[in-house]
């Protein structure tokens, strides 16, 4: 878990670190909520297109981020072939904490504890913002989808279904 930092989260940190602008949105989680993304949306009054999850995948023996819509879900078999790789599943939740330094449902793709290859779904860049979880649940950032790309040394494809 990641822990709280004077002047916010690790994502928030890289951002100011970075220089890059953004927006902190915060709601009042609900731990009973059976989707992070889809209550985050709807309580932040955003299309649910336009707010993305991060999600961590086993690709051919290591980890990999996709960051996708929160209304759609990731294809495995898209994901590997953006990474050149054989085969993708899902990481089990407890190596997702472990690698990124955030509790599922607060997982953000930015201020990991270590750089893993990431995949922003290409409908990303079809806005002016996004959104993504800020590190912890009920924290949003808002911020450009390019910032969200340069700063995670992402590559785009069209990794949602």
């Amino acid at each position: 878990m990641a822990r709280r930092q004077p002047g916010g989260t690790p994502a928030m940190l890289a951002l100011t670190r970075a220089g890059a602008p953004f927006v902190v949105r915060e709601y009042d989680h609900d731990p009973r909520a059976a989707s992070f993304g889809l209550e985050a949306a709807q309580a932040l009054d955003v299309a649910p297109d336009r707010v993305f999850k991060t999600l961590l995948a086993d690709v051919d023996g290591g980890l990999a981020v996709a960051v996708v819509p929160v209304d759609r879900q990731l294809d495995l078999k898209a994901l590997a072939r953006s990474l050149g790789a054989r085969r993708a599943s899902m990481a089990a939740p407890a190596d997702a904490e472990r690698s990124t330094g955030y509790v599922v449902g607060g997982i953000s793709p930015l201020g990991q504890k270590r750089t893993l290859p990431t995949v922003v779904d290409a409908t990303a860049l079809g806005f002016e913002t996004v959104l993504v979880s800020g590190g912890r649940r009920g924290l949003d950032l808002e911020l450009s989808p390019q910032d969200l790309v340069a700063l995670t040394s992402a590559t785009t494809a069209d990794i949602a279904r």
